[in-house]
């Protein structure tokens, strides 16, 4: 195929899981569902989805994540050498606590035949010219940091029971992802999404009271960030097209952090290897838009101007103003327009219905194709 993300009206990746989904999911908990009997009405799901996504008149799919309970958690314990574990409470969001699952480091860490190279393959089949398929990954410095944490008691000494240091365990993660993205692209995938919170988290200027993270040196951890998931990327087929999305936590139509990009774009926005960033703008915690001044000349920035935390629909005109600011730093003809996260970050799902979802993505395309005229 010739198609090549990000695409002029694009989205983050995950969609509202419907009620059959959610009651399958929930009676496989149970025991009421075996495994295949559960995939049966993921299967049912996607392929509803994916019409849906093309019906929308969009150029790329995905499974809308539905496969998942979490945005990233899923991947972490998709790996060998990672386990599931229940923290002693959920991450802090504004008002609101999250479940409290977690990431813990058991033995060697590698992603050979990870789970999620089975689920692209049944993805893929529904590719057709001019629709693409997507794979979303939590970055690698968000399994980094995940697994550093002390979230659950015995969590760091499980950890340095197999890496004595940091460095050990970021190579150990690299090799892992490097290994995931080639069995991927074995399997046909050319368009991945890392998603990373990470950065939303050092935009803020008292992410140590939200996080309980003592006060860090913030050139340090973004050249980590920055380190890391670009080694995760080395070597990689030249056409095998890697983008990014930066959040600030999308949970239940809530958030964990804001601030603008400005302290992170020297190091994300300057030195990233990826194709493209997903950056959310859909409110004042963003910021301003100066910090695109860092983008690098020719590389792309989807504009997540639509907002999935509320189902009211933005004025088009004022979204329109917004792009045509933003091109004072990057040009026009190398932005895009997407959402600001997915819809379902996590099975609870964002405060909207279905119905008012796909009425966010039609205005998406609506503006995109009134902007940039592209049918």
């Amino acid at each position: 195929m010739t198609q090549h993300a990000p695409f002029r009206y694009d989205y983050v990746g995950s969609f509202l899981r419907p009620d059959v989904l959610k009651q399958a999911r929930a009676d496989h908990a149970a025991g009421y569902l075996d495994d295949v009997q559960l995939r049966l009405v993921e299967d049912v799901a996607i392929r509803d989805l994916v019409k849906k996504q093309k019906a929308a008149g969009y150029h790329v799919i995905t499974d809308g994540e539905f496969r998942r309970s979490y945005w990233h958690l899923d991947f972490m314990w998709g790996l060998t050498g990672i386990s599931h574990s229940v923290a002693d409470a959920g991450y802090q969001f504004k008002d609101e606590e999250t479940t409290a699952d977690t990431a813990v480091v058991t033995g060697p860490i590698s992603g050979e035949n990870h789970p999620f190279v089975r689920d692209f393959i049944f993805l893929k089949q529904f590719e057709e010219e001019g629709v693409i398929a997507k794979q979303t990954l939590p970055a690698p410095i968000q399994t980094y940091s995940e697994v550093t944490l002390e979230r659950v008691a015995g969590q760091q000494q499980s950890l340095r029971a197999v890496y004595a240091t940091n460095e050990e365990l970021a190579d150990a993660i690299a090799a892992a992802y490097r290994t995931v993205l080639l069995e991927l692209y074995a399997a046909g995938c050319r368009n991945v999404q890392f998603d990373d919170c990470t950065w939303g988290i050092y935009c803020d200027k008292d992410f140590a009271a939200k996080t309980g993270l003592t006060q860090i040196n913030l050139k340090t951890v973004s050249t980590l960030g920055v380190e890391l998931n670009n080694k995760a990327l080395a070597g990689l087929p030249d056409d095998l097209t890697v983008t990014t999305h930066v959040c600030r936590g999308n949970y239940h139509s809530t958030y964990a952090f804001t601030g603008g990009y400005d302290p992170i774009a020297p190091y994300l926005f300057a030195h990233e290897d990826v194709d493209a960033f997903y950056l959310e703008f859909d409110d004042a915690r963003s910021g301003s838009f100066a910090p695109l001044a860092y983008v690098p000349e020719g590389k792309k920035v989807v504009l997540g101007l639509i907002t999935t935390k509320s189902p009211k629909l933005e004025d088009k005109e004022a979204v329109k103003a917004r792009i045509q600011e933003a091109a004072k730093y990057v040009p026009l003809e190398n932005l895009y327009l997407s959402p600001q996260c997915g819809f379902a970050s996590c099975e609870i799902g964002n405060k909207l219905t279905e119905r008012e979802q796909w009425a966010k993505l039609d205005l998406v395309r609506e503006i995109a194709q009134e902007v940039w005229g592209d049918r």
